[in-house]
């Protein structure tokens, strides 16, 4: 829905992804990208001149990289013209969490190159660009994407009943790629955009987990409706007490579960061992 222009309530995770260049003579970028265990996941070495492919650990992931590459060298045409060196990525969180490898690469790109973000995303990987927003944020935001750009909105939220809120990892990767083309063909109409956006404020109005609760599923169900999709706790946890919704692309990566210190051992009987509580997972 924010891809059509409602509001969404973003909050920035604790954890994150670094980057470092160092420059050297050659006519040649390596790349090296570390996961969260200080393990190589990706490497690459690239021809400075046009981000030509000399050799990789992954062909796909080294494209998508060359893409972004080409994109910042479209904004700047300086960008690496006369210096070679390595780059070395480093993971803060589990790469197939969905917490925002792509976005937190994009934001540490643009920063590096001193390109604007939203360019490189909508060159690349495509998206919101909401995620972007909150790779360089210390704060919660209420984030809105038009024809003019991205409108950004600093958001005081503290919810006084977050020792009940919980993020289930659901065990698989959503390609957020594939569900944005997916989304691409949905009729939205303004008042189902203007129904979303009043959610998101009524969810960072609630005082009482009763209410923020209701207003979960008062907005998986109108989601679901939307996209076709049952709501996950239908589909997969229809005894669970608590509320459940859907975070990021539907059908994969977290969702958001409401409940007390038990809640962790029920998603695990279930064999969802990954269970984290708000105040490890927010910044």
């Amino acid at each position: 829905m924010v891809l059509r222009g409602a509001e969404a309530l973003a909050i920035p995770c604790s954890k994150g992804q670094s980057l470092k260049f160092t420059p050297n003579d050659s006519k040649i970028l390596d790349w090296e990208s570390w996961d969260h265990k200080n393990q190589l996941w990706f490497s690459a070495s690239l021809k400075r001149s046009q981000f030509d492919i000399l050799k990789t650990s992954d062909v796909k992931i080294a494209d998508r990289l060359v893409q972004v590459l080409k994109a910042i060298r479209i904004q700047k045409n300086d960008f690496l013209s006369e210096t070679g060196g390595k780059v070395d990525t480093q993971l803060e969180f589990d790469r197939n969490w969905g917490l925002g490898t792509s976005s937190t690469l994009i934001s540490n790109l643009a920063q590096w190159s001193k390109t604007d973000p939203y360019s490189l995303l909508q060159n690349s990987f495509g998206g919101s660009g909401y995620d972007i927003a909150c790779a360089t944020s210390k704060y919660p935001l209420i984030y809105k994407k038009d024809i003019a750009g991205p409108h950004i909105e600093n958001c005081k939220i503290d919810p006084p009943f977050k020792s009940h809120l919980y993020f289930i990892y659901l065990n698989q990767k959503k390609n957020s790629r594939e569900a944005i083309n997916q989304f691409k063909k949905e009729n939205i109409n303004p008042h189902q955009i203007a129904q979303a956006s009043a959610l998101t404020r009524a969810m960072i109005k609630a005082k009482t987990l009763k209410a923020f609760e209701e207003i979960l599923s008062e907005h998986e169900y109108f989601i679901g409706q939307i996209l076709g999709i049952r709501p996950v706790k239908e589909k997969l946890f229809p005894d669970f007490q608590g509320a459940i919704k859907s975070l990021g692309a539907w059908g994969g990566d977290f969702v958001l579960a409401t409940g007390d210190s038990n809640t962790p051992n029920y998603f695990k009987q279930k064999g969802f061992p990954v269970a984290i509580p708000y105040s490890q997972m927010i910044f």
